[in-house]
């Protein structure tokens, strides 16, 4: 399953999931400094959906807010 993801890191509100579709807003706490917020999306995101962080990979938008995130 593929998801559009938004992320709000450094974000007063997280760690919170906001679904709406498929499109997934998500607040996070970290910073998007060395890596930091998308390890926390994976983390997150596997807690939410009930998987493994390895089934989880961001397929575009590493270095930016709007990413593709696939759920094998």
């Amino acid at each position: 399953m593929i998801y559009e993801v938004l992320v709000k890191p450094n974000s007063k509100k997280g760690p919170l999931v906001v679904t709406s579709g498929t499109m997934l807003t998500v607040y996070l706490r970290e910073k998007p400094i060395d890596g930091e917020a998308n390890a926390a999306l994976i983390k997150l995101l596997a807690k939410h959906f009930g998987v493994a962080k390895n089934r989880i990979a961001i397929k575009t938008g590493t270095r930016g807010r709007k990413k593709l995130i696939e759920i094998s």
